[in-house]
């Protein structure tokens, strides 16, 4: 069958054909504009639709703005609105043809219906071109004289575009000193508090240059002014409401009596059905207390009731504000809540980010009274299908028993988690097991019975292990396999990725050694060589610390590496008390919900110049960045240095006198024979007499040379194109479909951590390395990277995500490549140069 003619076709209002179908609008618009015949009306509306439908999918429809001007002559307020919203769309790009709106705008301000007058003047000040400010005063004069209250809010909303658009005229005018009078007299509650809000703004702009407006700025925090507001605060609308409270937070009360006064005032603002009015009511509760310390505490009290009845009857999303404000008071007095914990336990219905959070709050205020009960709930928790979660409450038992001095009960709950026989439970018990052994020492028979019963073998996650490992060596006397499953651990050296495992194990061997040498010799002697021939510099670092310490004295180096055991008193906080009553003073801001200061996510010094989520996908670069980035083709690769690997950079320092390093690393076997064969040291329990029956390294380590194990062979060398470039789109597309090559830990140098708080200096070191920044963001102490290399002489990209804590000086990597093969060869390349940022 043919295809319909062209005169048959009818195309859809949101897919035009063309310049056509907006041609064929405007002549029907024009033949409406006049005509008054029956259902003329009816006929505009379809047209308008159409036109707006255009505008909405971004179609430019400009060329039809005279006769929808023209089509505007009619009393159908559909039709006013439509043709309202079309000519603020179009006004301030066509300010010659804003001129025709004008007329019919001014007249409709004097139309009898209040609707259309309201609707004209908002239109009228909404068009933001400044030649037709003029037009806008007799308006605005006259709105807000009107009889009708919706024409005057309209109007004051207005006086405020007005001062954006052109604030000397708004200031002649004397359209703040009209609003200060409509604000003091106006029966309608809407009007006095677009009013309030309208003054504050144009106040606070106008006080850093006009000694009037700072003292009018002053007068909205005078007595009288507020109980005004105080006094009719029932009459506003909830959005109205939590403006007035947020000025009785800045109002200064000049007594006891006064503060009671406001409390009394609005004592029932505290039973709202609006969250955000309650939570308004609570901070001005909260900071007019603040030097009474009694009333304060009882303030708490009063509050606490009407804040768990909003966690319980919001939306889930209400329900995490409304904690995050609780989670803070909690953390203030957490006595005050210790009798309502059931009112934080999880519900199975709800989101994760709400249990986490009531997990939180379960930590908090637990203590003698009811740490049984929290701790059963908890360990309910620990069997949850969401695995987050179920880190999370084991987390949560391990928290309470190191705040709690009484922790028969809450060991055996732990230890019981030891038999579940599921890895990411096992693996987050070890680690509390660990921190409970350093404050409770005392408790360490009854752990280590049970660890001692776990295979290191199953046991994959990182933290865990270390966990595990540091308690093999730190109670290797009690673990009569501790020697054996170090062993094991360091036969297995080169397949562990993760640098803090091997820190681990290099201090475990050590003492285990000084409690048990004979079984431990030979290990700790491979873990000394494999540390020294290691790539990460902390572990070749502290490998060369205990030989070298070794090498001075034996128990030297036991006071050092191990010595008397003592119990933590306290672990530090994470957040500093000063940033805590930083994110109080901010009481219902976003500042409770991110838990950190409003400066933190608002200044860009701390946001960064670069903004994005986790999600790759919204990567964006501010314009003042782009310009700060260092252009990849600036810099090329004219020192074959950079290509090294970190083993033969050393060996070239070592062949040049050690020249600009601190010391010679011992990387070839030959190497550290001929050293270790001059060192006598005596064992750990050895007496006096035995110094003389010396014997060397090699012998006291179980190290023959013909039994030494092979040095470390040194990766292929990688080379980088220094004139990489790569699309961010691209480089977008590549992330989310390449899986993940290789996961990292690396340690910042000092100097690194100090050099980062210019993040670009890092960008800019990396650059000269030949490995490139695409994006990059946060604050710190979290800093946010991803970086892209290339292959020279092949088009093999790498990607990488590096993840900067400054706190604990760590960067966490993580990489993708098109050749997975070459993934750690590149790692190494991207080690080398981070551990050299800061350096001179």
């Amino acid at each position: 069958m043919p295809p319909p003619a062209a005169s048959a076709r009818y195309p859809s209002p949101s897919q035009p054909s063309g310049k056509s179908e907006v041609t064929d609008l405007k002549s029907q618009l024009r033949q409406l504009a006049g005509s008054r015949a029956p259902g003329v009306d009816d006929s505009k509306r379809d047209l308008f639709k159409k036109v707006i439908s255009y505008m909405t999918i971004g179609i430019d429809v400009s060329s039809v703005f005279g006769e929808m001007v023209m089509c505007s002559a009619t009393s159908d307020i559909v039709l006013k609105k439509m043709c309202y919203l079309y000519v603020g769309n179009y006004a301030k790009g066509n300010p010659d043809l804003s001129l025709l709106t004008i007329n019919f705008l001014q007249r409709d301000c004097k139309d009898e219906d209040p609707m259309i007058r309201g609707l004209a003047l908002r239109s009228l000040c909404s068009l933001r071109v400044p030649n037709l400010v003029e037009y806008l005063l007799g308006p605005l004069g006259s709105g807000l004289k009107d009889n009708n209250s919706y024409v005057r809010i309209i109007a004051v909303t207005g006086v405020l575009k007005l001062y954006h658009i052109s604030a000397s005229t708004c200031i002649d005018a004397e359209f703040p000193a009209t609003l200060k009078s409509l604000m003091l007299h106006d029966s309608d509650a809407q009007v006095v508090a677009n009013c309030l809000a309208a003054l504050q703004e144009i106040w606070s702009l106008e006080a850093s240059h006009s000694e009037e407006a700072c003292r009018e700025k002053e007068s909205l925090l005078s007595k009288p002014l507020i109980y005004y507001f105080l006094n009719r605060i029932k009459e506003f609308s909830e959005w109205a409401q939590c403006l007035i409270l947020e000025l009785a937070v800045k109002y200064v009360p000049s007594d006891s009596n006064d503060i009671f006064d406001i409390m009394n005032l609005l004592e029932d603002r505290l039973q709202h059905a609006n969250g955000a009015v309650v939570l308004a009511t609570v901070k001005v509760f909260l900071q007019l207390t603040l030097s009474m310390t009694d009333v304060h505490q009882q303030v708490y009290e009063r509050i606490k009731s009407p804040l768990l009845t909003l966690v319980s009857s919001g939306s889930p999303e209400q329900s995490y504000a409304i904690l995050s404000h609780l989670h803070l008071l909690v953390v203030r007095a957490p006595f005050i809540f210790a009798s309502d914990y059931k009112h934080f336990y999880c519900q199975y219905n709800e989101p994760s980010y709400v249990k986490k959070l009531k997990l939180e709050m379960l930590t908090a205020i637990a203590n003698e009274s009811n740490t049984y009960e929290i701790v059963t709930e908890l360990c309910e928790y620990a069997a949850n299908v969401d695995i987050e979660i179920a880190r999370e409450s084991i987390r949560a038992v391990g928290k309470i028993a190191l705040q709690q001095y009484d922790v028969n009960a809450i060991v055996d709950r732990l230890l019981q988690f030891l038999e579940m026989e599921k890895d990411y439970v096992t693996a987050e018990t070890l680690v509390l097991v660990k921190d409970l052994l350093r404050k409770h020492p005392q408790w360490s028979h009854d752990c280590i019975s049970v660890v001692g019963g776990i295979s290191s073998k199953n046991i994959q996650e990182p933290k865990a292990k270390a966990a595990l490992i540091w308690m093999l060596g730190e109670y290797a006397q009690d673990m009569s396999d501790a020697p054996y499953i170090l062993e094991n651990l360091i036969e297995n050296w080169e397949e562990e990725h993760s640098a803090e495992v091997r820190l681990h194990l290099l201090t475990a061997a050590m003492k285990c050694f000084f409690k048990r040498a004979p079984e431990t010799q030979k290990a700790l002697g491979v873990a000394l060589a494999a540390g020294i021939a290691d790539f990460h510099q902390d572990v070749h670092d502290r490998a060369l610390f205990y030989y070298r310490v070794l090498q001075h004295d034996v128990h030297v180096a036991e006071r050092v590496v191990s010595p008397p055991q003592q119990a933590v008193s306290a672990f530090a906080d994470t957040q500093s008390s000063e940033i805590k009553d930083r994110i109080f003073d901010e009481f219902n801001s976003l500042s409770v919900i991110y838990q950190k200061p409003s400066y933190m996510f608002t200044d860009k010094e701390h946001r960064g110049p670069f903004e994005f989520s986790d999600e790759l996908g919204s990567t964006s670069i501010t314009p003042e960045a782009s310009t700060d980035i260092v252009p990849a083709q600036q810099f090329e690769a004219n020192d074959k240095d950079l290509l090294l690997s970190t083993d033969e950079k050393d060996d070239n320092k070592g062949l040049s006198n050690n020249n600009g390093s601190a010391y010679t690393a011992p990387y070839e076997n030959s190497n550290i024979s001929s050293q270790m064969q001059e060192l006598a040291i005596s064992g750990p329990a050895a007496s006096a007499t035995t110094t003389q029956s010396s014997f060397d390294f090699d012998d006291l380590l179980g190290l023959g040379l013909s039994s030494a194990p092979a040095p470390t062979p040194s990766p292929p060398l990688l080379k980088l194109n220094a004139r990489a470039s790569l699309d961010p789109r691209a480089f977008q597309q590549k992330w989310r479909q390449l899986p993940i090559s290789l996961t990292q830990e690396y340690s910042v140098n000092p100097q690194g951590i100090a050099a980062l708080t210019v993040p670009q200096s890092l960008i800019k070191h990396m650059q000269s390395h030949s490995i490139h920044c695409i994006a990059s963001g946060g604050q710190s102490p979290n800093f946010k990277f991803f970086f892209f290399a290339q292959k020279e002489a092949e088009p093999s990209d790498y990607l990488t995500e590096c993840i900067i804590n400054s706190s604990s000086a760590k960067a966490q990597i993580q990489v993708k490549a098109d050749e997975q093969s070459t993934s750690q060869a590149f790692a190494t390349v991207f080690e080398t140069a981070l551990s050299r940022f800061g350096m001179p």
